[in-house]
């Protein structure tokens, strides 16, 4: 793979860690494409911020929790690759999600449903549908949770689809490594962005809390996400297969 002509998908980078990581990888001179489910203006805009840094981008609108609508994405998707005269990717981030916070015994049907559908079933079904467009030889991502490794009250639904994210990671890296795709689960900590209403960023309570629990001392900013999606879609680490890797400053150790 070269690394001058990367093209990467990243689910969900119109805003919070899926936009860094997208500005981050164009930075480092890949061609992004990017998905969406509501906010087409942001999205065009982080298309305008990668075009300004001299690559090529574009923004498809996918909705993850529609599984349905997978095989007319491929469709669409290999479409505008063949507008770049590129056939495959090099690099797929399944980043795409929201969040839930809910006790167990306040944990609804609806609601965890909907969190199978986002963070479980979406990743799952889009990736299998990307396989022909994956090269050989490329790198997927998924993002997991910090949640997925330490337990804090409210979050047993959504760290359970984590963990079943983790899972599915290391059965990507056994069935593909024939093709030398690797497949990695990067596991952010709490995050200063939108996520779950921007708790972590606009809540001070919260946001001293995590600072007090990590071993750097504070809570993470987006731009400590970002370079770590670069490490792990470079060709410099193509032989790390089947990890977890927490990017959470140490949170919780």
């Amino acid at each position: 793979m070269n690394a001058s002509s990367r093209t990467v998908l990243i689910t969900g980078g119109s805003r919070g860690l899926g936009r860094n990581a997208a500005l981050a990888l164009a930075a480092d001179g890949a061609d992004i494409v990017l998905t969406y489910r509501s906010q087409a203006e942001a999205a065009e805009a982080v298309v305008a911020q990668i075009e300004g840094l001299g690559r090529r981008a574009a923004a498809l609108s996918l909705d993850v929790a529609d599984s349905g609508s997978f095989a007319g994405f491929a469709d669409r998707l290999r479409d505008q690759l063949g507008q770049w005269q590129r056939d495959s990717l090099d690099g797929l981030v399944n980043n795409a999600g929201d969040a839930h916070y809910a006790l167990i015994a306040d944990t609804t049907p609806a609601s965890f449903d909907h969190l199978v559908n986002v963070h479980l079933k979406g990743p799952y079904f889009l990736t299998q549908a990307l396989l022909p467009l994956l090269a050989d030889g490329s790198r997927i991502v998924n993002i997991s949770s910090g949640l997925a490794r330490f337990s804090l009250p409210g979050s047993s639904a959504y760290a359970m689809m984590k963990g079943g994210i983790e899972v599915f990671t290391r059965y990507l890296a056994k069935e593909l490594g024939a093709r030398g795709i690797s497949a990695n689960t990067l596991a952010p900590g709490a995050i200063e962005t939108d996520f779950g209403g921007g708790r972590v960023r606009d809540d001070d309570a919260t946001n001293s809390m995590v600072a007090s629990i990590t071993a750097l001392g504070r809570a993470g900013q987006p731009d400590d996400i970002g370079p770590a999606v670069v490490a792990l879609l470079s060709p410099t680490t193509r032989w790390i297969n089947a990890q977890r890797v927490e990017a959470s400053g140490g949170m919780l150790i």
